[in-house]
């Protein structure tokens, strides 16, 4: 018998990380010295402990840091240290974004711009340590947080930070402070905040793409500028979804013809795993009955040529028109091959 492979290990947000450094932070600024381990309320009632990794303190100010472990998740920001540095403020809890965090320079996203990347959560969870320690220690809740991620502004370059307007650094996130592995939840609500700042600054044409060479074939094409181009990658169905309440004019669908052959096949989520390529039915689509013995997509439109390439295209845009129906989102498909190059298009 087979053993069944160990469960994927779970971990912490930034924001989660975020709050225990502040709670740290601020028993050696009110307390007197700094705790080799913190313990957090998560939103939903859960209680990690956290070891701290980094303390310092000075005249009226003391800061700490948190090595943040996501688990199994293959997180960016797994092993980055999230350091808060607290001092006294002139009323209520201030938050400001210190070397590696990023600011909001557009509308559209939970923080506004000019604002601290911290997310309204995290800024929740850290104003409800200050209340509890303030409470504690007989001090009042007045404190300026400053949030910090040595080498976050290397580290952003990897995320949608850039696109979303985000600069000079890393989000502070998290909404129920734990990071499940390989969560399509949180690649979904990344594609929400894409749609979120394109309407709010104004665009009337965004594009989501299933990788990298469809989505800069898409670009070019278009004209498109950076914010416009939502990191779709295989959830097509968490996108439209999130456009019929959240609309948009325009919507170009780009990928790759394996992904694409997916969704003209009626597909909404073209993750290998989770559908695949019905051959024979493209054959017949096409009109090119011999591609049914093709191994892959790819394969059938080299068998076939721009038929097969243009049945994709129009099943694809088929597929979106049943998704989008009496939304009054104006539609076009883009299908290329894995170098970028653009074998059929719909609209």
């Amino acid at each position: 018998m087979i053993p069944a492979d160990p469960p994927l290990r779970r971990g912490w947000t930034t924001g989660a990380c975020a709050t225990a450094a502040t709670r740290a932070a601020l028993t050696r600024l009110w307390g007197g010295a700094f705790p080799d381990r913190v313990r957090i309320v998560l939103p939903r009632g859960e209680a990690p402990e956290f070891e701290v990794s980094h303390s310092q303190s000075g005249e009226g100010w003391a800061e700490a840091g948190i090595v943040k472990d996501a688990g199994d998740d293959p997180d960016v920001t797994h092993g980055a240290e999230i350091r808060v540095r607290v001092t006294g403020s002139t009323g209520g809890v201030v938050f400001r974004a210190g070397e590696g965090v990023g600011t909001v320079t557009r509308p559209g996203l939970p923080i506004p711009p000019g604002e601290a990347a911290i997310n309204p959560v995290p800024r929740q969870m850290m104003a409800a340590e200050v209340d509890a320690l303030a409470a504690e220690y007989g001090q009042a809740p007045d404190i300026e947080i400053t949030v910090s991620v040595p080498g976050g502004r290397d580290l952003a370059e990897r995320t949608w930070n850039p696109r979303l307007g985000i600069v000079g650094g890393l989000s502070i996130l998290g909404t129920t402070g734990i990071v499940r592995p390989f969560s399509c939840a949180a690649w979904i609500a990344s594609i929400h905040r894409g749609i979120d700042v394109a309407r709010a600054t104004g665009l009337t044409h965004v594009a989501g793409c299933t990788g990298a060479r469809s989505e800069a074939a898409v670009q070019r094409l278009h004209g498109l500028p950076d914010h416009a181009m939502l990191d779709m990658g295989d959830f097509v169905g968490g996108m439209v979804k999130y456009l019929l309440r959240h609309p948009v004019p325009r919507l170009t669908v780009g990928g790759g013809i394996g992904k694409m052959a997916k969704l003209a096949q009626g597909a909404r989520d073209l993750h290998s795993a989770r559908s695949q390529v019905d051959l024979a039915a493209l054959a017949k689509a096409s009109g090119v009955s011999a591609v049914a013995g093709a191994g892959t997509a790819l394969g059938a439109w080299q068998m076939g040529g721009a038929p097969v390439a243009q049945a994709v295209a129009r099943g694809a845009l088929a597929t979106l028109a049943g998704m989008t129906r009496d939304s009054g989102i104006r539609l076009d498909v883009v299908v290329c091959d894995r170098d970028g190059t653009i074998l059929a298009r719909a609209s």
